[in-house]
């Protein structure tokens, strides 16, 4: 396969750091996945490390995009707040470090973001044009809005407040263990909380992902929405086919400003005036 038709992604976690090989036609892997335990602790320079252990292992070339979902909000680059690794990320600017640490030039984005942009790409929302809900169900609710295929990224919307309670409390899936709901309980939770999205945002699709997608049919029957409800596709790929793409598109986009500016030069040269 050329290189031009391949990306590479890195998923981080609290756990494991994967990566592999992306064919940016299918979305399917092009190389193995990798997984390396995450380091602890989980510092920015291990983690780092980590990651060149799995690029070096994969012998991604260098032409390839490379990006990476990282567990947590991110602004221009920078962290700007931190859950499941060491505290010490706080302000760190992660394409400067990898650029400095492997040489390599890396595209960055939250790993809601990476998943949700993955499902309408490659999986449960291919092709959609409206607006598309992506939520993981987890620990918390990871978001993410993707318009006419367009990421709109750095959304936290499981941490909206409903009835005066932060919404993941209530509907994340570790609700629905520590509190032994059944699949009827968890999808009146479940209810209350993609209603109030919908009244907020009117959604053409809400994907539901996460380890409950699973079990998709023992609680979206029970509910009422207008969106088309469906279950994540991709599951543990999301994120890593996510940023591989994300990063792409990154490249295009540098790649396309450089050539306007080019061309702005070259013309501007060529209008010059001459004097004595």
């Amino acid at each position: 396969m050329s290189d031009k038709n391949m990306g590479f992604g890195i998923d981080i976690g609290g756990s494991g750091i994967k990566g592999a090989l992306v064919d940016l036609k299918t979305g399917e892997f092009a190389s193995k996945r990798v997984r390396i335990p995450t380091p602890q602790p989980a510092t920015p320079l291990a983690v780092v490390d980590t990651i060149g252990k799995i690029i070096d292992e994969l012998n991604v070339p260098e032409s390839v995009p490379v990006g990476v979902a990282f567990p947590g909000p991110i602004r221009d680059g920078v962290i700007t707040y931190i859950a499941n690794l060491d505290q010490s990320w706080l302000n760190t600017n992660l394409p400067s470090l990898l650029k400095e640490k492997l040489g390599r030039e890396a595209s960055v984005l939250n790993d809601a973001d990476a998943a949700g942009y993955g499902e309408v790409i490659y999986g449960a929302a291919r092709g959609e044009q409206g607006l598309v809900f992506a939520t993981t169900l987890g620990t918390g609710i990871g978001t993410a809005i993707i318009y006419k295929g367009e990421l709109i990224p750095r959304t936290e919307l499981g941490h909206i407040e409903i009835n005066g309670e932060d919404a993941e409390h209530r509907a994340a899936a570790s609700a629905r263990d520590r509190e032994d709901l059944n699949w009827t309980e968890y999808a009146a939770r479940l209810q209350v909380y993609y209603g109030t999205i919908e009244h907020l945002f009117s959604p053409d699709v809400i994907i539901i992902g996460g380890g409950v997608s699973e079990k998709f049919d023992k609680y979206a029957p029970l509910m009422n929405l207008k969106a088309k409800l469906v279950p994540a596709k991709l599951r543990n790929r999301a994120g890593i086919v996510g940023a591989a793409f994300f990063a792409e598109q990154e490249v295009k986009t540098k790649n396309s400003i450089g050539r306007k500016i080019s061309q702005a030069l070259a013309s501007k040269s060529e209008n010059a005036i001459v004097t004595d």
